[in-house]
């Protein structure tokens, strides 16, 4: 099909909206539409392009995230050697440095300094093609890199075209050197999704980012809540802007993110005051910076300085002593979240570091617990992460008097007392007895919440005050309540009483998704639910279902699976769906209305690698199309493979099943032959 002008117009426009706005929500943090707009904007590009592929451009705004998975990453050199910076630990050390280069060039002690956060993340350089980012590439060495473009095109802040604003100039060619990293707040909310899921979290935001990094499949990266600010023109076909300042300036006007925290000093006094001064600050920024680096703001001088060993003479980084302390350890306690991940903490001696006094700190996990060899009695070295979360670095073994006692893997919830379980090849301890109290004040909050129940006015204060009454031990006692149960507590007259009362009741003709996504079970959340009523059409249908047909339904992987098999043969857990059902409760879903047979009906595919013309997306909706469904997978009960280049695991498992294997030409051939056999 041939597109007319006015499609290729469109698309075009398209484009340019959805880069704007992109660079308007994810690097200035300024929305000009809504998310529901936006979503427009994008889906009718996607439309567009399934409809003429052949207008498909490197650049669109879809192609962001690849499907392209390596088996290892190219070596890639640089245009310019991406040097390292020398450090100076405190005012002496600067002071020296600037007596170093003011003796080799006087034009330094005339100078102005430009001073921006030395952010603790990775570095990276991108490069641009007549606007095109057609290459990004990690440090490596500074003289070779490797080449993770595939990966960088997931992050939002990154134009896969530039400039933004069309009457900016940009050369033909520019290569940008920046750092990225994750910031506090999404480092802490990453860590509490991996414990709720049973997974180990990760140590620290640098560590991590520098492995979203550098998987092997895109994908992966995407789902990492990375951010990038640029802070150097390495190359460029066009002169450089004349100052460090004017160079940020350049680099934001073409629509890239810059740190908009810097400073600019007249003096190397007042370039060190400035340091000192943040030395405080900076535990509130929302990123991890372990100092300031100072540089000299005129770019001509900056390079007449040269280098000294892979320092440039013209730049020193201001480090901040590290926050780390000795203290004792008493005891090692544990805290069991709402769906029912038990975590270790540390009970300390109380101890001041960074400002404040700790008497908690995380040990992340058992496992962590282990390796480390840390004993209750131990003396530890502490630390704040970020300069904010407490944790423990390390037990010190040289300390010890004979005294301590090593731990002692729980093996029932310190809560309800029910036996704890652990999936094979897991990190994480859980309670899987939903009634348990203290998984219940956070459960129920769950159950009310928008995306389950949607209880309106049961929030969480409310939720305690019912909890500690003892007027509720599971979420089905919340339909044994009366109004004047409700009236014996704390600001409750009879409106607000009959409100709450009249919710509870309500809630009774929610959907079957929104009770499945209610009920808490690890691992399922709204979209997961939505899949498994479309399979399941009642509570006793998905309570029979095996493990091998829950790994039939479409996003469902193997542990998941376990997990939903597990919850419904709790005997608590039981016990709490006999009680929904004796109050009404027990929603159901209709089969999805019989449009006739399907050539694919009753067929199961998986699908690994790339194919040669259908994104996954595509393929998908293919089978879909023809009635088949999709699966996450491989089991026994897989009817097909479909495969494509630099195929998985799944692959062999497929080979050692004996699944049947499929290529895109055998999918779309398998489709026809039983179309007309129908």
């Amino acid at each position: 099909m041939t597109a007319d002008p006015s499609v290729i117009n469109e698309i075009e426009e398209l484009r340019c909206q959805i880069n704007y706005h992109n660079y308007l929500y994810n690097t200035l943090d300024q929305p000009e539409i809504s998310d529901y707009d936006f979503d427009l904007l994008f889906n009718r590009l996607k439309v567009l392009e399934a409809q003429y592929p052949e207008l498909i451009t490197p650049d669109s705004p879809t192609q962001r995230v690849g499907s392209k998975l390596s088996e290892k990453f190219r070596k890639v050199n640089h245009p310019a050697p991406i040097l390292s910076l020398a450090n100076g630990f405190g005012p002496q050390a600067t002071m020296d440095w600037y007596a170093r280069v003011t003796r080799l060039d006087q034009r330094v002690a005339h100078t102005e300094f430009f001073l921006e956060p030395k952010l603790d993340g990775l570095t990276v350089v991108l490069t641009y093609n007549n606007g095109f980012f057609t290459l990004g590439a990690t440090r490596g060495d500074g003289i070779v890199g490797e080449d993770i473009t595939e990966n960088l095109k997931t992050l939002p802040t990154i134009p896969l075209r530039i400039p933004i604003k069309q009457d900016i100039h940009v050369p033909d060619h520019i290569v940008f050197r920046g750092e990225v990293f994750i910031t506090k707040a999404d480092f802490e909310k990453l860590n509490r999704e991996m414990e709720e899921q049973g997974l180990k979290p990760y140590l620290n935001p640098r560590n991590t980012a520098a492995g979203s990094l550098r998987q092997l499949d895109p994908a992966i990266t995407a789902r990492r809540p990375l951010r990038l600010y640029l802070y150097q023109i390495v190359e460029s076909s066009e002169p450089f802007p004349p100052s460090q300042e004017a160079i940020l300036e350049t680099i934001a006007s073409y629509g890239l993110p810059v740190n908009p925290l810097h400073w600019k000093a007249e003096t190397i006094r007042e370039a060190i005051a400035i340091c000192e001064e943040q030395s405080e600050n900076r535990h509130g920024w929302a990123y991890d910076a372990d100092g300031i680096v100072i540089k000299i703001n005129d770019r001509k001088l900056y390079e007449d300085l040269g280098i000294v060993g892979k320092d440039p003479r013209g730049a020193i980084a201001y480090k901040y002593p590290g926050q780390e302390v000795e203290t004792t350890l008493l005891d090692i306690l544990v805290n069991v979240g709402r769906t029912g991940v038990l975590t270790p903490y540390a009970v300390l001696e109380p101890t001041p570091i960074g400002g404040v006094v700790v008497r908690q700190a995380t040990l992340h996990n058992f496992d962590f617990i282990a390796d480390k060899d840390i004993r209750v009695g131990d003396r530890v070295l502490l630390k704040r992460a970020g300069e904010v979360i407490p944790y423990i670095v390390a037990a010190l073994p040289e300390k010890r008097d004979g005294s301590q006692v090593p731990y002692a893997l729980p093996t029932h919830c310190p809560s309800c007392g029910a036996l704890v379980e652990r999936d094979e090849g897991m990190v994480a301890l859980y309670c899987i007895n939903a009634s348990c109290p203290a998984q219940l004040s956070r459960n129920i909050e769950h159950f009310a919440s928008r995306g389950a129940m949607d209880i309106a006015g049961l929030g969480e204060k409310i939720v305690l005050q019912l909890v500690d009454a003892g007027l509720i031990h599971s979420t089905a006692d919340l339909y044994h309540l009366e109004e004047s149960d409700l009236l014996k507590l704390e600001k409750f007259g009879p409106k607000k009483a009959q409100n709450l009362s009249d919710a509870i009741q309500a809630s009774k003709s929610q959907t079957l998704p929104r009770m499945i996504t209610a009920l808490g079970i690890r691992g399922v959340g709204e979209v997961a639910a939505e899949k498994l009523s479309e399979s399941f059409h009642d509570l006793d249908a998905l309570s029979a279902a095996t493990i091998d047909e829950l790994m039939n339904i479409d996003g469902v992987g193997e542990i998941v699976a376990q997990d939903i098999h597990a919850w419904f043969h709790e005997t608590d857990n039981q016990q709490l769906l006999e009680a929904f059902r004796e109050v009404g409760l027990w929603p159901t879903s209709a089969p999805a209305p019989n449009q006739g047979a399907q050539p694919l009906d009753g067929l199961s595919f998986v699908i690994t690698g790339t194919l040669p013309t259908l994104s996954r997306e595509q393929a998908e909706g293919l089978i879909k199309e023809n009635g088949g469904k999709v699966i996450g997978s491989v089991s026994k009960k897989t009817d097909y493979l479909v495969l494509g280049e630099s195929p998985g695991s799944k692959y062999t498992k497929a080979l050692q099943l004996g699944v049947p294997i499929l290529s895109e030409d055998g999918l779309k051939e398998l489709i026809t032959s039983l179309s007309q056999g129908r």
